[in-house]
């Protein structure tokens, strides 16, 4: 049996990587930061927790197929992260916004 130097640890199958609580709290706490960051610069104001979150996560996963296509790199770590989906966030909300102009 495989130990893991995490008390949590969900969907470690097989010997990939575990996706431990913490990991799931930056994960969330990255997207809702670049969320907000992005509502603030399009829209002026945040959207709320629930819609910083999901915008940030889904901005975070569009910029890291979209960048690297671009021959971007923004960097590592936790703020290299932020930048990333809040990038990808902005393009998100940019599309939503002229999607519903039209």
């Amino acid at each position: 049996m495989k130990e893991h130097n995490s008390p949590v640890a969900l969907g470690d199958v097989a010997g990939e990587h575990a996706l431990t609580l913490e990991s799931l709290l930056i994960f969330l706490l990255v997207g809702a930061i670049a969320g907000w960051l992005a509502g603030l610069i399009v829209k002026g104001r945040g959207l709320g927790l629930v819609g910083n979150i999901v915008i940030g996560i889904v901005g975070a996963f569009l910029a890291g197929w979209l960048l690297p296509q671009l021959g971007l790199y923004i960097g590592g770590g936790l703020v290299g992260a932020i930048l990333n989906a809040m990038i990808g966030a902005i393009i998100l909300l940019v599309i939503i916004m002229a999607i519903r102009k039209t």
